[in-house]
């Protein structure tokens, strides 16, 4: 599962731009990878880990602007289609998990 997390927050003003970098810093600080501008995305081993990702970062969501949570699964991911200008891309894998016997 993957979970992506989409944000569109003021830079207005001095303390606008330090409250963007705050919650920035926690999203990379939590494992989030940027995909684009303002799109993040981590990947999860099921629903309940990417619900208490969305609590994490829920609590401490800036003062303003506009946040927005979103699960995919692995299957809906991988059909996702990446371009870089006019030549496709692969699309990002799910890491590998260690195996305990």
């Amino acid at each position: 599962m993957w979970l992506f997390i989409m944000f569109d927050l003021p830079v207005d003003t001095r303390k606008a731009r330090k409250n963007y970098a705050k919650f920035r810093k926690q999203l990379l600080d939590e494992g989030f990878q940027m995909m684009q501008y303002s799109v993040y995305s981590r990947y999860c081993v099921s629903e309940e880990v990417s619900t208490k990702f969305v609590g994490q970062i829920q609590k401490n969501l800036p003062p303003a602007g506009q946040v927005r949570f979103m699960a995919v699964t692995d299957r809906q991911f991988g059909k996702m289609k990446v371009f870089y200008g006019k030549k496709r891309a692969e699309t990002e894998q799910a890491p590998q998990q260690m195996q305990l016997f």
